[in-house]
């Protein structure tokens, strides 16, 4: 496909030197020998088919940035996938969707202007107040609690560990009945319209409930609200902070129980969070002060940390499995008891993966969210 001059000055594409660097960190290299992201961007410059042979085309990549930080030429390759797909468009896209398609169907489903959404069952009322400055974007995680049932994968606990955390910092939180999917997935995806369409809609309700701040506790929803919806609109009238952000800014409004458990926990590093957003410090400093918890750190932390092995809901195959299970081996290797993600996605992957007997029997790791933690460990 013959590119524009300005999206290949956008990325840096043409300074690419072949040297292999990103091939040598890529976690889907690791585990398929036709897949190298060097090559991926070479057939895109010069090939008429860039997105064909689903092994070693555009969406097997998971736009986990770990290639960019070893670049010597500082190409933005995730920005180079994701433009190239948006390019070809939904119709050209190649890999399965995984979970059958359900959650990308959920999420067309809630694009429609006029539809009515029962989403708000598991909220109790007294938490939130529809005069807040603050919203609570909750996003899928309603959805994520039907569809993930049988892991126990228990995202909605996520939502109430949100807001228990921000109650007990004196703060009720309005939380919108009508929201839709950020639209993260169908721009990573290559389906821009759908992901404008999310966009506009979520950013009219936002404008309209005149917060000033937005809090996500998802990584996802906090890339895509604060950097990619200001692609459409320009600048926002509000602010928006992962809920790591928030607490660890406002610490000093938490009270924990005076003694807890002694535990060692290890924190995953989600790539939307970290490589994505450069968010890396705060979320550690919450864990950090969490009576009897000692944090240690995996092998491949911060930068270097490894993603849970699927992006988008696409191409969760053997590849991605054998990513997440040498991630949950180096867990292993810290000699913690739990690992602990700040991505709703990030721990539903982990413990599918953990569904392997052997694995578990393995590593016997607990999964937990850094808000079900944090909100475990406040005072009553």
């Amino acid at each position: 496909m013959a590119l524009e001059l300005n999206l290949l000055k956008e990325t840096n594409a043409f300074y690419c030197l072949e040297c292999g660097k990103c091939t040598g960190v890529c976690p889907v290299a690791r585990y398929s020998g036709s897949f190298s992201p060097r090559r991926v961007l070479a057939r895109s410059l010069f090939d008429s088919h860039p997105g064909e042979n689903e092994s070693g085309g555009l969406w097997s990549c998971l736009t986990c940035g770990q290639c960019e930080e070893v670049c010597p030429s500082n190409i933005d390759y995730d920005r180079f996938i994701q433009l190239q797909r948006k390019a070809l468009g939904i119709e050209k896209r190649e890999g399965a969707c995984s979970h059958g398609g359900i959650i990308e169907s959920i999420s067309r489903l809630m694009s429609m202007e006029k539809i009515n959404q029962n989403r708000l069952d598991w909220l109790d009322r007294s938490m939130v107040s529809d005069k807040s400055d603050v919203l609570f974007f909750t996003g899928c995680l309603p959805y994520f609690e039907v569809l993930f049932e049988e892991i126990e994968a228990d995202p909605l606990n996520i939502a109430r560990s949100t807001l228990k955390i921000l109650n007990h910092m004196g703060v009720k939180p309005q939380v919108l009945a009508n929201e839709r999917c950020c639209g993260h997935d169908f721009f990573w995806n290559g389906d821009y319209a759908m992901f404008e369409k999310l966009a506009q809609t979520n950013l009219a309700l936002i404008e309209k409930s005149g917060v000033k701040t937005v809090i996500t506790a998802c990584p996802e929803c906090y890339r895509t609200i604060k950097k990619d919806y200001p692609s459409l609109n320009g600048k926002q009238s509000f602010a928006v902070l992962h809920i790591s952000e928030f607490i660890a800014k406002n610490s000093d409004k938490l009270k924990f129980h005076k003694e807890g458990i002694e535990q060692i926990i290890t924190f995953q590093d989600p790539c939307r969070l970290g490589r994505h957003m450069s968010v890396y410090d705060a979320p550690r400093e919450v864990l950090s002060g969490l009576p009897g918890m000692s944090l240690t750190e995996m092998a491949h932390h911060h930068r270097r940390a490894i993603c849970c092995g699927v992006s988008g809901w696409m191409n969760c195959s053997q590849i991605s499995k054998n990513i997440q299970a040498n991630r949950l081996r180096e867990a292993h290797r810290t000699g913690a008891e739990i690992l602990v993600t700040a991505c709703i996605k990030c721990k539903i992957h982990l413990m599918c993966a953990m569904r392997d007997q052997t694995l578990h029997d393995e590593v016997g790791l607990t999964i937990r969210d850094m808000t079900e933690v944090v909100a475990e460990h406040l005072e009553a």
